[in-house]
């Protein structure tokens, strides 16, 4: 055996010793119920998919007349021949939505996060990032060239200490505005108010606030990456802000300088479930998102709520009772969170219904889980 073919059977071994070996499940279906590979039917509470735009039929409708139009893929990154006009389009529609000069989309969420990053964090600057950020957040402060400083979960005094002591002359704060384990949201009012006075760049990544929080209004110069997968139902990422950064953007961020842009059929999705969510129809199923919520768990800010079982075996044991039941919620193990922190990750959708919501917690509580 090679000394490659070692070190993979000795990483498998190391994996599965732990207990945490992994693969993916395929399953078949749009919406929150779907069919196993043993042909179970199941009701999914894992997904991202907040308001059910995914299977919405404007969306669709969207995607296949792009399809039609521009075919399935853009061919090329934006700078050489891939940009269509819906990516233009869609762009201006974020910007807009998001109250800013300007959006640049990427190809996912997390090319976003490491694009915005690593443009920003170049030698000479202080990164400050919340110790609980999403892991695309984490690898873009370790690709940028900048001096990290990571403090302890939602606590701005440390951060203002790192603030007033930074010996750089640029700083950035980063932090998710919803937590993507526990579904804890930031303080954004303070947090904008500490930038502000220090004349720090923020860089907040808003993948899950289909809730909020929402921005307040400042002084500080502010970036919101944002993903086109979860509330708009699509795939890909952006960020919008000033005209100044998002051209910056453009012209230094590996990730969109050297990837292929979005699909026009994916773009296409993400601009019309836009035009749903900023209508009518998206306040109703927000409206309804928010009333699920509060039924799991009343005033919990986002449709994230984390059942807490401390070890993993009994996060693996309670997943597997509900999936007998009928229920997929997967087990939320180390390294994602903390050891003795494993837990089962409830998502909620605008898609589910209430006798839905109610099986499940009529199953965690027959399992001594509270939601």
């Amino acid at each position: 055996m090679t000394p490659w073919g070692i070190w993979a059977a000795a990483e498998t071994e190391r994996i599965r010793g732990a207990g945490r070996w992994r693969a993916p499940r395929d399953l078949d279906g749009m919406g929150p119920v779907h069919v196993l590979d043993d042909g179970r039917s199941v009701v999914t509470f894992a997904a991202n998919d907040y308001l059910g735009l995914t299977r919405h039929p404007e969306v669709i409708a969207a995607a296949h007349r792009a399809l039609d139009r521009w075919g399935a893929g853009a061919g090329a990154a934006r700078l050489i021949v891939g940009s269509r006009p819906v990516h233009a389009e869609l762009e201006a529609a974020l910007a807009d939505w998001k109250g800013t000069e300007a959006a640049v989309l990427f190809p996912t969420g997390f090319a976003a996060n490491l694009g915005v990053l690593t443009t920003v964090g170049g030698p000479g600057t202080l990164i400050c990032s919340d110790e609980l950020n999403h892991a695309s957040i984490i690898d873009g402060t370790r690709l940028a060239r900048a001096r990290v400083a990571v403090y302890p979960h939602r606590d701005l005094e440390a951060l203002d200490r790192l603030l007033t002591d930074a010996r750089e002359d640029r700083v950035v704060v980063v932090s998710d505005t919803v937590f993507s384990m526990d579904g804890d949201v930031a303080d954004l009012e303070a947090l904008v108010a500490l930038c502000a006075r220090h004349r720090a760049l923020l860089v907040l990544d808003e993948a899950h606030a289909v809730l909020g929080p929402d921005l307040p209004a400042t002084d500080a110069e502010v970036l919101r990456v944002g993903t086109l997968s979860k509330t708009l139902g699509s795939l890909g990422g952006f960020v919008a802000g000033s005209r100044r950064f998002c051209d910056l953007i453009v012209n230094l961020a590996r990730p969109y300088i050297f990837t292929t842009a979005s699909t026009p059929a994916d773009a296409a999705a993400a601009l019309a479930a836009l035009a749903v969510l900023r209508g009518p129809e998206g306040d109703r199923r927000l409206a309804r998102l928010r009333s699920l919520v509060d039924a799991v768990r009343p005033g919990h800010p986002s449709p994230i709520i984390p059942v807490l079982c401390g070890s993993e075996a009994r996060a693996l044991e309670a997943a597997e009772a509900l999936l007998e039941r009928g229920m997929l919620v997967p087990a939320i193990r180390p390294p994602t969170v903390a050891p003795g922190t494993s837990r089962l990750r409830v998502t909620l959708s605008a898609d589910h219904d209430a006798g839905q919501v109610r099986a499940l917690l009529d199953a965690l509580a027959e399992l001594g889980l509270t939601p």
